[in-house]
């Protein structure tokens, strides 16, 4: 073979080698990343559908809601004060007795003969008192004999009336005005000291008892008025502080509060729960906005506002907190449009369609 010929078919080789390598090296067009970026591109100009809401300054009114019980304001087992056999039952279980009220006795005819025995008595030694004093005033008496006689006069007053006030222990009656609960005891049963007859409760008015955060403590007065609710009862009742516990307590940290509710008709009774609505500051032409629309991060507080058709974040300082709202004492102004909706969803940016402005 000519040696022209053979260096030429060298030649044309090489150079196809050096072209394959070039075409295998040159980058080429990513067709399923072509197909995908329109998507991306859309996505990312994909607009959220929110409910926003327009900034009114209004009044908003600080609320503490605890949780607490109504109280009789006054309740006592009754108990006879002595021992003896129940001769007399005197009350109708669950009606309304008065103070004073005869509720119950026990045998007293044993004390009620000593009584007699006593009184009979007393004309004989009133006499020798007045004879003595006659002698004495003649001088046909020593003073030493006519108080004798007025000291045994004084003696036999003093064990009659002892003998009244063991009678009297005898006798269960009403220390104050209340319904008298179920009887515990029958005619016939005998009773000591520690038998329970009865439970008396006072109901008008009754007790709210309830306790506060210590950080409220000082806010608590004598005349703070407080509303209350109970279940199966769709009124509110209003109350009013009559006192507060001296201290803290140091396990709960805690102040016990107390309330008066009138309970002119009882209609409530003692023993049910409440829910206690305490109204403390109110605050005049307040930023406030509902608390779906606070977005915590990293320890502060942000709010997305709507500008120029995309959601924008603000970061913001919070007052206090009701049920419902926040107020916002930094951050925003009347008249600006917060996202009260989608807020975990939105981003810096993000344009936004207003479904729902309130």
């Amino acid at each position: 073979m000519d040696k022209r010929v053979k260096w030429g078919i060298i030649i044309l080789v090489g150079a196809g080698l050096i072209g394959l390598g070039i075409h295998n090296f040159t980058p080429k067009e990513n067709e399923e990343l072509n197909e995908a970026s329109p998507t991306i591109k859309t996505n990312k100009k994909k607009s959220l559908n929110v409910n926003a809401q327009i900034i009114k300054p209004h009044l908003l009114t600080d609320q503490l809601f605890v949780s607490g019980k109504l109280m009789p304001d006054e309740e006592v087992d009754l108990s006879f004060e002595t021992s003896g056999k129940i001769i007399d039952i005197n009350f109708t279980e669950g009606s309304f007795v008065t103070k004073g009220q005869l509720l119950a006795k026990v045998n007293d005819s044993q004390l009620q003969a000593q009584l007699d025995r006593l009184k009979a008595q007393m004309p004989l030694a009133e006499d020798r008192v007045f004879r003595q004093n006659a002698l004495l005033q003649r001088d046909a008496v020593s003073k030493e004999a006519y108080e004798q006689v007025k000291t045994e006069l004084a003696t036999l007053h003093a064990d009659i009336e002892n003998i009244k006030a063991n009678i009297d222990m005898t006798e269960l009656r009403a220390p104050f005005d209340g319904v008298i609960g179920l009887r515990q005891v029958s005619v016939g049963a005998y009773a000591s000291p520690t038998t329970v007859i009865a439970k008396l409760t006072k109901i008008t008015p009754l007790k709210v008892e309830f306790a506060v955060p210590e950080r409220y403590a000082r806010q608590i007065k004598k005349g703070t008025r407080l509303s209350f609710k109970i279940e199966g009862r769709l009124d509110a009742f209003d109350a009013q502080v009559y006192a507060t516990e001296s201290s803290i307590d140091p396990e709960t940290h805690t102040l016990t509060v107390r309330a008066l509710y009138p309970n002119t008709n009882g209609e409530l009774l003692p023993g049910r729960y409440a829910d206690i609505t305490l109204k403390q500051n109110e605050i005049k032409d307040a930023i406030a906005i509902p608390s779906e629309a606070i977005v915590p991060e990293m320890g502060k507080n942000k709010v997305f506002v709507y500008r120029s058709g995309v959601a924008q974040p603000v970061d913001v300082e919070i007052g206090i907190r009701t049920e419902a709202e926040v107020q916002i004492v930094r951050g925003l102004a009347a008249g600006d449009t917060i996202l009260t909706s989608g807020t975990l969803q939105l981003r810096t940016g993000m344009p936004v369609v207003l479904d729902n402005i309130n």
